[in-house]
């Protein structure tokens, strides 16, 4: 999507690699393409590789709705020795080896499934979350305790991709806000071993997925020969809403939020439930704005009137 030659408005995947932070990616991107309307849309921890949704320009508006979906880890826990930091970062190396117990698959299976569902997870000593406006993580440095929050975090999948103890690796499906070091914390402590977070890779951020991106040094490259726009997603590319279409004529109205009705519509894409975040577009399939159903997609009659059939969130024309 790009409305500007001088400008580039769209989502743009990145593979961030290890040793960066997300901020440090975002200021690269900005010097890489001259703008500084640009920002990503969930944290990675530096150590964590992996998919990165980036948005430039107009784009920015619907980071939120980005952070919003379900993201997908590969996680390497390491068994047997415990971390402040809940990953390699914290690990004392003086601490002795624990043994790590005999479990059958079938068994680890059945533990792993006690952390899936909707829990309450504790966050990380060591994390930026602000308690009394204090980052936890300085708190922690200068070695002043508080209570440290919880956050009602849903799991959706926990897989085993391999277990060769000490090493237990697995691919975990959840909602945003889940803290997968705490996960691997808290499996280690189950076990009775100690565990921490050895290597994280982020596959999905919703039906996003890390094969698409790029790096940043092919952005760099794409940014040399002129082609990176050709790797900028558009908002229906990216939101994986359905939809309600509104005539042509109709599209002056949305900048004020004026309610459409049902002589208003040509027609409805995909399924939605009253509730649902759904878009509104025009007749060439343009994104105007994200809105709540204010009814069934499947209940929008041409005849009968409906009121509250699109409630606005977020005007992006």
């Amino acid at each position: 999507m790009v409305t500007n030659k001088s400008i580039l408005n769209g989502v743009l995947l990145v593979n961030k690699s290890a040793g960066m932070t997300s901020h440090d990616v975002v200021q690269r991107i900005r010097k890489l393409i001259g703008q500084r309307r640009v920002g990503h849309t969930g944290t990675l921890d530096p150590m964590a590789t992996g998919l990165l949704a980036v948005c430039l320009g107009s784009a920015t508006k619907i980071a939120r709705f980005v952070s919003d979906m379900d993201k997908t880890y590969e996680a390497d826990i390491r068994l047997g020795r415990t971390s402040k930091t809940y990953d390699a970062e914290g690990v004392d190396a003086n601490q002795p080896e624990q043994t790590v117990p005999h479990v059958s698959q079938s068994e680890l299976e059945l533990l792993l499934s006690e952390f899936v569902g909707v829990i309450r997870q504790k966050v990380p000593v060591f994390s930026a979350v602000r308690i009394g406006g204090k980052r936890l993580y300085k708190l922690a440095r200068k070695g002043i305790s508080t209570d440290i929050p919880e956050r009602e975090i849903e799991i959706k999948r926990i897989e085993i991709m391999d277990f060769s103890p000490p090493h237990l690796r697995i691919q975990v499906s959840c909602t945003k806000g889940t803290y997968i070091r705490s996960l691997a914390h808290d499996i280690g402590r189950r076990l009775e071993c100690g565990g921490y977070l050895a290597d994280l890779e982020r596959l999905n951020i919703g039906h996003l997925n890390v094969n698409d991106a790029l790096t940043l040094e092919q952005i760099a490259n794409h940014r040399d020969n002129g082609t990176l726009a050709n790797h900028l997603l558009d908002y229906d590319d990216v939101l994986d809403y359905g939809a309600i279409l509104i005539r042509d004529e109709f599209r002056q109205f949305v900048e004020s939020g004026r309610q459409p009705r049902n002589t208003d519509i040509l027609g409805i894409e995909g399924a939605f439930r009253p509730g649902d975040r759904i878009l509104l577009k025009d007749d060439r399939g343009s994104v105007l704005a994200v809105g709540i159903a204010g009814v069934a997609s499947d209940s929008i009659s041409g005849s009968a009137q409906q009121n509250s059939l699109f409630n606005y969130v977020r005007v992006l024309n």
